[in-house]
């Protein structure tokens, strides 16, 4: 059971949600614009577990409530909107966003995702051991979730980090665009090729001159050479 943010200007989107994510047990909370959103997460910081929330909105807009809500939580955000442009979504992601989900979509794809999101940010509790990685400048340590660039750390998205972790782990590979896709978002993921793209993009600005350590291969994927 996970207790989700719903927060959409629309009552019978914001209904439609609540009806499925109760069907499979979860606990909802609506709000109809994003000021209240902020405003439910500042005064109960761990209340919730995953927040729903549509970009165009009343009082304050999607993109800024999900940045005013990370200085509050590092929940999880799914974001919904009637706009598919590419630079929306890489707004979205830069400001860490989990998922985007472009209206009208299936409420049963909308859960899969949410459940999809949960399962990638439970801790992971099988390695007590510290582990780190130092490539040059490029510093990753494993279990802080910390990566610095020549000393500076880098503000990776989640879904930023655990594409370089993959990466990195299969260090020398040519990994493909499925199996990036099937081991960094799952085996459920309801996107295109262009969520990898974006996020190679978003990544590779990131790691500064260490980008070119991510490597293309054209027709097949990417390889992490360092």
């Amino acid at each position: 059971m996970y207790r989700l943010l719903v927060v959409d200007d629309e009552e019978k989107i914001r209904k439609l949600i609540r009806k499925y994510a109760e069907f499979e047990g979860h606990q909802v909370t609506e709000a109809e614009n994003g000021m209240e959103a902020v405003e439910l997460v500042r005064r109960s910081p761990e209340g919730f577990d995953l927040v729903i929330m549509d970009v165009m909105m009343p009082e304050l807009d999607g993109f800024s409530a999900a940045g005013e809500i990370r200085k509050a939580s590092p929940m999880p955000v799914l974001m919904l909107s009637a706009r598919g442009e590419e630079y929306d979504r890489i707004h979205g992601f830069e400001l860490g966003v989990d998922d985007y989900v472009v209206k009208p979509f299936s409420p049963k794809e909308l859960m899969l995702r949410v459940n999809a999101i949960m399962n990638r940010a439970r801790p992971q509790e099988e390695s007590a051991k510290r582990r780190q990685v130092a490539l040059e400048g490029l510093c990753i340590d494993f279990d802080a979730r910390v990566v610095t660039v020549d000393g500076q750390r880098a503000e990776l998205s989640p879904k930023e980090y655990e594409l370089l972790t993959y990466l990195v782990e299969n260090k020398g590979l040519a990994l493909t665009r499925e199996m990036l896709i099937t081991n960094v978002w799952g085996y459920d993921f309801y996107g295109d090729d262009r969520t990898l793209d974006t996020h190679i993009k978003l990544l590779r600005k990131s790691l500064g001159p260490y980008s070119r350590f991510i490597v293309t291969l054209r027709g097949v994927g990417y390889r992490f050479d360092a």
